[in-house]
């Protein structure tokens, strides 16, 4: 079959790329030029792991061709940015640019596939009106609705191949035709549902996440005035079988986590109480560790610290909606010098990955992100290239006692 998928970001392109190395014709679809003219000639502009090497494969055999607009197909598939706004409401104007752009190439028997992930309602109340616009009644003329991905940056084609997929249709036929189309290359199972419960279950799943997450960073506070060290509390109440607390940190971030859980709020405000407190939780922990800082840094003239890693997850290169880049702009309206150091980002202003040039004359090295190069800090070489020997990490990661004998004071989030 012909596939249409409409948004080459981290999930549409890995997603055209799988079915295009499983026997389908394949255009990709973005309103980018620099996406487009990359992807014509077999390139990338994200990374991910065994992913350039897969696209310049499909580009080569034809299987994978890259456009500005949509045009015919027997399948479309909707993967665009879904975003909150700054009043924590869902911004769905890419999806429903995306599926105007369907309507006018929309033909009997052509199958409509919103993967992004979007509040209840989206596929029922916002795309089938617009598509029903062509003429063609949904259920009967074509078939519509939405699969969530479940896969995360640093191993998308290995997840998009082995985990569990949810088919909602518009009607239990929309479900078939959809599990039919995935099967073509998902090893793990499909379940088939509506599409209200496809779109919920994708909130949840990343909501229940983000409860967890803010009931480890509340204990972390708890411990932090109690003086006893969250870490150890976490490690020993996981030794039951029947609990998994997750780790604390300076924020959530990610496009899924740190969003979705607002898509539930935003639909039913009077009853999401749990949710939204969690929400508060975790988007308050750089403030949080801001006040750390402040308290590290006192005394200090003109302060300047060190900020290792700012993108949202270890080893990958998303800094989509990561509380470091928060972190990093709550310290410079306070006052401090920030030099920041990732290596998996180049060319973003204000992000060196020249690690000497950031920890020159700094007073605060704060580890944010827990990178596995992090693992292994010389503290002897660094510590020679500060102005004040201090060490703070959020993550419980870098080997302190390392620091300690290179005559760091070390500091810990969750432990005073």
């Amino acid at each position: 079959m012909k596939i249409c998928v409409i948004g080459l970001g981290y999930i549409g392109l890995p997603t055209a790329c799988m079915f295009a190395d499983h026997g389908h014709q394949v255009v990709g679809v973005d309103k980018n030029p620099a996406i487009v003219e990359a992807l014509s000639q077999g390139n990338i502009l994200i990374e991910e792991p065994h992913l350039p090497e897969l696209v310049k494969k499909v580009v080569a055999e034809g299987h994978l061709q890259a456009r500005a607009e949509a045009e015919p197909a027997d399948v479309f598939i909707i993967s665009v940015p879904t975003p909150i706004t700054e009043d924590k409401k869902s911004d769905m104007s890419y999806v429903r640019s995306a599926t105007e752009s369907v309507v006018p190439h929309l033909q009997k028997g052509n199958l409509v596939i919103l993967e992004s992930t979007s509040p209840v309602g989206t596929v029922d109340t916002l795309m089938l009106p617009l598509l029903e616009r062509s003429g063609l009644k949904a259920g009967t003329d074509f078939f519509l609705g939405h699969s969530p991905e479940r896969v995360i940056p640093g191993q998308i084609l290995t997840e998009l191949l082995h985990n569990n997929r949810i088919a909602g249709g518009l009607t239990p036929q929309c479900a078939e035709k959809i599990a039919q189309l995935y099967r073509c290359f998902v090893e793990g199972e499909i379940y088939e549902t509506d599409a209200r419960t496809a779109e919920l279950c994708k909130l949840s799943e990343n909501t229940f996440r983000d409860i967890n997450i803010a009931f480890a960073n509340e204990l972390a506070k708890i411990c932090e005035r109690l003086d006893i060290n969250v870490w150890e509390v976490i490690r020993l109440c996981n030794k039951h079988p029947r609990v998994n607390i997750h780790q604390p940190g300076p924020g959530v971030g990610g496009h899924c986590i740190a969003v979705d859980p607002w898509f539930i709020v935003e639909k039913e405000p009077s009853l999401a109480n749990i949710i939204h407190l969690a929400r508060t939780t975790n988007d308050s922990m750089p403030s949080y560790v801001a006040e750390r800082i402040q308290a590290i840094l006192s005394g200090i003239q003109h302060p300047k610290v060190t900020m290792l890693g700012v993108t949202y997850k270890p080893d990958v290169d998303d800094m989509r909606e990561s509380p470091l880049l928060v972190l990093r702009q709550l310290l410079v309206q306070q006052g401090v010098t920030v030099a920041s150091y990732d290596p998996f980002v180049t060319g973003k202003p204000g992000i060196t990955n020249d690690l000497d040039e950031a920890v020159s004359g700094s007073d605060l090295l704060l580890l944010g992100v827990h990178h596995q190069q992090f693992k292994q800090l010389d503290f002897q070489a660094l510590g020679k290239l500060m102005r004040h020997k201090n060490f703070f990490d959020t993550r419980n990661f870098a080997d302190r006692s390392c620091a300690e004998d290179a005559g760091f004071t070390c500091h810990l989030l969750g432990k005073n």
